[in-house]
């Protein structure tokens, strides 16, 4: 696509290489190691840091500061352990310390901006040999091969791309932070109904409880555990090994995203035995106990087929007659759900809730009936909400793969941007 738009070189060769294809044919194709050495970076302990304004880098990016650097300006730092391959580039002079590789112009005959664009395209995070902690063996990357222009062209090919991929990270900037109003928006709009309802100028009352605040007059106050069919369950501690689809699923916490969906790409069953015991039921809501995605949740819901739940989700069968599953999930989605368990959080070191602590967890109550109209109220309203948040989500997916395929195009020669910037 973009080739058919923009210029191309005026002859070609074939690289011999699959990923680069064929090349300007005065360009070469030679390892790294003929132009550029990646050098070890330096231990520097916390407590050993003086405090200044040089960056510390370590595999995944700045890690904090020191009052002196170890490489020129600028310079490009390079995962070894932890983060490996992970590429990063200073434009001052930095400290990368001792998971890290660097590059800077005393180890390196070539643009190092130019050099920046060619190293991510490389998969250096694809090479490890070390079974114990993955990293970045470098003889590995020193003998992959690479498509070099001449300095002048390396020069041309990383203007137009330090210009052109501002333009496209200011898009991807300005479209990241509509989806995030938008998704502020949502959850406002999901707040205000859960804990204040639909009428505007209903009589509210204080709950006393700090992190709720005030509610409808009429509402009530109860605990989670006095609106579901049975007591709060823990899932199956068990291993998922299978991929049968006839099987029941087994949802574990990572097959949910952060928008509560279940993602499709990480299906995993047990054996009908296994499942019998933690089998779900439409309308279910399960909550993660700890982690990263302590306190998700997610609801059981318009789900073909059978599934079972992990043992580091907790499962609440709320009693329709008093809880709908639609209110109480959306009440999970609100500003009031966070506000409780930050206090959860406020009151222990470890970021760890169990089936004790969920249920006790206070939900403002409205007659079923009122529910009812708030759900529909709050579908309703994020419908519109979530159309445009994935109209803006597949605008941005195309962008970051515009911005992949443009570095690619360029750096290996498909289109001759001398002279365009």
């Amino acid at each position: 696509m973009v080739t058919k738009i923009l210029k191309r070189y005026p002859a070609y060769k074939d690289s011999g290489i699959e990923w680069i294809g064929n090349v300007p044919s005065d360009w070469q194709v030679n390892r790294l190691k003929t132009f550029c050495f990646f050098t070890y970076g330096d231990s520097l302990a916390n407590e050993d840091r003086v405090e200044g304004n040089i960056p510390v880098y370590g595999s995944n990016g700045v890690v904090g500061y020191h009052n002196k650097a170890i490489t020129h300006k600028p310079c490009i730092i390079i995962g070894r352990k932890g983060s490996y391959g992970k590429v990063n580039f200073s434009r001052t002079e930095c400290f990368p310390i001792d998971t890290t590789y660097f590059v800077d112009n005393h180890s390196a005959k070539c643009d190092l901006k130019w050099l920046n664009y060619v190293l991510p395209l490389l998969e250096l995070d694809k090479f490890s040999k070390d079974t114990g902690v993955p990293g970045l063996n470098r003889e590995d990357a020193h003998n992959k091969r690479v498509p070099i222009p001449e300095t002048d062209v390396q020069n041309s090919i990383a203007k137009y791309l330090d210009f052109k991929i501002t333009q496209i990270d200011s898009l991807v900037a300005k479209k990241e932070r509509m989806i995030e109003l938008l998704k502020e928006e949502r959850t406002a709009i999901i707040n205000r109904a859960v804990t204040k309802g639909l009428n505007p100028n209903a009589e509210l009352k204080n709950t006393g409880i700090e992190w709720l605040g005030k509610i409808p007059k009429h509402w009530e106050i109860k605990k989670l555990k006095y609106l579901v069919h049975e007591k709060l369950e823990y899932g199956a501690n068990e291993v998922a090994e299978l991929d049968y689809q006839d099987l029941p699923r087994y949802i574990r916490i990572t097959d949910f995203d952060d928008d509560g969906n279940l993602r499709e790409d990480t299906f995993k069953s047990l054996s009908e035995d296994k499942a019998r015991e933690y089998l779900l039921n439409e309308g279910d809501i399960l909550f993660a106990r700890s982690g990263a995605t302590v306190g998700k949740t997610f609801q059981f819901k318009n789900y073909t087929g059978k599934a079972c739940f992990a043992g580091y989700l907790i499962k609440a069968r709320p009693n329709k007659e008093i809880l709908l599953s639609d209110f109480l999930y959306f009440y999970t989605r609100s500003n009031a759900y966070e506000n409780w368990k930050n206090s959860i959080f406020n009151q222990a070191t470890i970021q760890n809730i169990g089936a004790d602590k969920y249920s006790v967890l206070s939900l403002p109550l409205p007659s079923a009936a009122e529910q009812g109209r708030i759900v529909n109220f709050i579908i309703v309203k994020c419908k519109r909400i979530d159309g445009i948040i994935l109209r803006e989500q597949r605008s941005l997916k195309l962008l970051k793969e515009y911005r992949v395929t443009l570095i690619s195009e360029v750096v290996t020669g498909k289109i001759d941007v001398r002279g365009r910037v």
